[in-house]
């Protein structure tokens, strides 16, 4: 086995200091578990994502996708390698634009802790700008917008029941639990010296949760860079990845996840998650909250409460992201330049909650 530096693209790199795991074991685990692995074995890093661990496999010619959480203490519920399988176990089955997990393994004297394995999905993910390759289509950056949404809509009118997975959560009452649960976990977290402002948005939203909407999957995380694309067709989206977070409840909160992370041209300054998105040409946010109004028959009219909600969701998965580093517990320093994001999220979903009157 040796970690791969040949044909190293864009997506992928060498493993990470710090991130590597006992890839002997790795390896004879999977052959054992897994048919038809065959020829020299090849470890990669995905090294964009900031949380869990996802590293490309190559037997040979075959190549596999193996997700983990990531190394050190990990807060309550997060990283849920358990519930990823169970959906990607299930889900492709009914979803083309889901990933197939091929196995789970539990002994963490294996890869360290829970990791599954799934399907090598090729295609565009859009990150720090509008790729090369789509840049032959006209008004590319709003049509992969209203891709995005109709790609969400194609996934909340899935029957949770028809594709197994009737049983992955609680509808009853998921707004409440998800800002109860935000703000214990925000409290673990707080940095020393506080942040008024985070405290200040949870009581807010806390005291103007919307009613229900309907019973649906949500992903958790819908944005952008999980999502992606064939570069011939801007207009519909390929896969969609990072599905850890996926349960039961109101599909409204995965809109405003969507909007929590989506720049738009009246805000002044930017509000973006990746410097330069504001000049791609992407739809406007209102633009995308009334399509997705036409695709999905929902009402809309108190979406601010979700985008803000998101918004200081965020922030509080920033400052989660943030301390691992300050510990030690990562060597990824892409960390290090996060640390005053969350009271800058925590602001913004102010500013949302004053413009709507919450």
């Amino acid at each position: 086995m040796s970690n791969a530096a040949e044909e190293i693209t864009p997506e992928v790199a060498p493993v990470r200091e710090g991130d590597d795991l006992n890839w002997t074991k790795v390896e004879h685990h999977l052959r054992d578990n897994i048919d038809g692995l065959e020829g020299d074995f090849e470890v990669l890093q995905f090294p964009y994502g900031s949380a869990n661990l996802t590293y490309l496999l190559r037997f040979g010619d075959t190549e596999l996708v193996l997700r983990r959480p990531p190394h050190g203490t990990l807060p309550p519920g997060a990283h849920d390698m358990k519930r990823e399988h169970k959906v990607l176990s299930q889900l492709w089955q009914h979803w083309d634009k889901a990933p197939r997990s091929y196995l789970l393994c539990e002994d963490h004297d294996i890869g360290g802790a829970d990791f599954f394995v799934m399907e090598r999905r090729t295609g565009v993910v859009i990150r720090e700008a509008l790729p090369e390759e789509m840049a032959y289509h006209e008004n590319l950056a709003r049509r992969v917008g209203f891709a995005m949404i109709d790609a969400m809509v194609e996934f909340q009118e899935l029957d949770p029941v028809a594709c197994g997975l009737g049983d992955l959560g609680k509808p009853e009452g998921f707004v409440e639990r998800q800002v109860t649960g935000w703000k214990k976990r925000w409290d673990l977290a707080e940095p020393e010296g506080g942040a008024p402002v985070m405290h200040d948005v949870h009581a807010r939203l806390a005291r103007s949760m919307p009613g229900p909407t309907k019973a649906a999957l949500v992903h958790n995380d819908l944005k952008l860079d999980n999502a992606q694309f064939d570069p011939t067709d801007p207009d519909r989206v390929k896969s969609i990845f990072d599905w850890d977070m996926t349960t039961l409840g109101d599909p409204l909160i995965d809109l405003g996840t969507l909007l929590n992370y989506w720049p738009d041209p009246s805000d002044d300054p930017p509000r973006v998650s990746r410097p330069g998105m504001e000049t791609w040409g992407l739809p406007a946010r209102v633009e995308l909250v009334e399509h997705y109004a036409r695709g999905a028959g929902i009402e809309t009219d108190r979406i601010a409460w979700y985008e803000a909600f998101a918004l200081w969701k965020t922030g509080v998965v920033i400052q989660q992201l943030y301390n691992r580093w300050a510990s030690g517990a990562t060597k990824d320093d892409r960390m290090a330049e996060r640390g005053g994001e969350p009271v800058q999220r925590g602001e913004w979903a102010a500013e949302v909650l004053d413009s709507a009157g919450l």
